[in-house]
């Protein structure tokens, strides 16, 4: 077991927040895009643009899980990775990313709603509370792991 002078919270915090990005953005893709078919990334031009901007996501996704886990390695092979930070961050990455998606890509940018031809209303709070949560979560959690 590693000491805790050895321990590299911030950066535990920082790599793991990138994998809850990650993570999170291939759930929405999986689940949303692909299984459900409730929207596509981007859904304001053709069929074919909303299912290249899928496969963009999907490619963003993959890039942003692979170097998260290559740096989760170099912390481990240190013996650097502090647990609690590391649950900390990856808990504000999905938050993060699900209130982005939700405040920004749905209201702000409207690149694509959480689901057509409904009351979205449901959903909207479904969606940001669920992300609001996993945030608040992280950042208690963030707190705690300092001392």
């Amino acid at each position: 077991m590693p000491s805790s002078d050895t321990l590299d919270r911030p950066r535990s915090l920082w790599v793991c927040a990138l994998i809850g990005i990650g993570l999170m953005a291939a759930v929405d893709e999986i689940v949303f895009h692909q299984i459900l078919a409730w929207h596509h990334f981007y859904d304001r031009s053709t069929g074919d643009i909303a299912l290249m901007s899928d496969g963009l996501l999907h490619a963003a996704e993959l890039v942003i899980l692979v170097a998260g886990f290559f740096l989760f390695a170099d912390l481990r092979r240190k013996d650097a990775l502090a647990p609690r930070s590391a649950w900390a961050g990856l808990l504000l990455g999905l938050g993060g990313f699900q209130l982005f998606d939700g405040i920004i890509n749905h209201k702000v940018l409207r690149l694509h709603q959480v689901r057509y031809d409904v009351d979205t209303l449901p959903y909207d709070l479904a969606w940001n509370g669920a992300g609001l949560a996993l945030l608040l979560v992280g950042v208690v959690l963030a707190l705690r792991s300092r001392g």
